[in-house]
């Protein structure tokens, strides 16, 4: 029996399932959140993505992925990349370093806004914290104002210690289902 990576009951036949950019392996009830990845089973009844790169299914040959089908799934999965990994999170106190900048060069909201070519109702918006910025909008801040709203991917991830597969903490210890 495997436990539920999202909400920690028992279940005898995991999903692997795509939820938020995270595959988990999860229950049937907890399947509904997200989508299902699709695998194919080889010969020697391991598994493989089918997103894995079609280059090194096609260039091993049948007697090399029968023989070395564990090992070629672990190396595969290990190189993928996901749309998360490259993307910048906004930092938490975006709207408080908008404003200070813009104060401190002497704009008000209707001039930045202008000088932006925005509306200053998305200024407001954004200093009182109630809309992230866009992409392109975080860019034309940071050059107007020469500050920093993105902060590095790597902090959040590297504190992460828990997991299903040493009894730790899983996906459902941490997140309360709306029901």
């Amino acid at each position: 029996m495997v436990q539920c990576e999202m909400c920690g009951t028992e279940t005898g036949s995991p999903k692997t399932v795509k939820i938020e950019g995270a595959e988990l392996e999860v229950c049937d009830d907890c399947a509904d959140f997200g989508t299902e990845v699709k695998t194919e089973e080889t010969a020697s009844t391991s598994t493989k993505y089918s997103t894995s790169s079609s280059g090194s299914a096609s260039s091993s040959g049948s007697t090399s992925s029968s023989s070395g089908g564990t090992s070629g799934g672990g190396g595969g999965g290990g190189s993928r990349r996901d749309m998360f990994d490259e993307m910048d999170e906004v930092v938490q106190d975006y709207d408080e370093r908008i404003r200070t900048a813009r104060e401190a060069d002497d704009l008000t909201q209707e001039e930045l806004a202008n000088q932006l070519n925005e509306k200053a109702s998305l200024i407001r918006k954004l200093e009182r914290g109630e809309v992230l910025p866009s992409d392109s909008m975080q860019r034309k801040l940071e050059r107007a104002l020469g500050i920093d709203l993105s902060m590095g991917g790597s902090g959040e991830d590297s504190e992460w210690s828990g997991g299903s597969a040493t009894g730790g903490t899983t996906l459902g210890d941490v997140v309360k289902r709306k029901d």
